[in-house]
């Protein structure tokens, strides 16, 4: 399954929606997501699982990539 996460780079600095990132992951589980990514130091804001006809527009895009962790 694929994943979309929206995280901010640095784990210390207060959240800014401005700089919010976004990120696709292919994982089994929203726990396996946090847990390759957790080394990152990344602040997690929301892990959400990406539907068939958002994944078709996102693929459009594109800077569209799925990273493989």
């Amino acid at each position: 399954m694929i994943y979309k996460v929206f995280y901010q780079k640095n784990f210390q600095e207060v959240p800014v929606r401005e700089n919010t990132d976004a990120m696709f992951i292919e994982a089994e589980t929203e726990r396996e997501v946090r847990r390759k990514l957790a080394d990152k130091n990344y602040n997690i804001e929301l892990v959400q699982p990406v539907s068939e006809n958002l994944l078709k527009f996102e693929e459009k895009n594109e800077d569209f990539k799925v990273e493989k962790l």
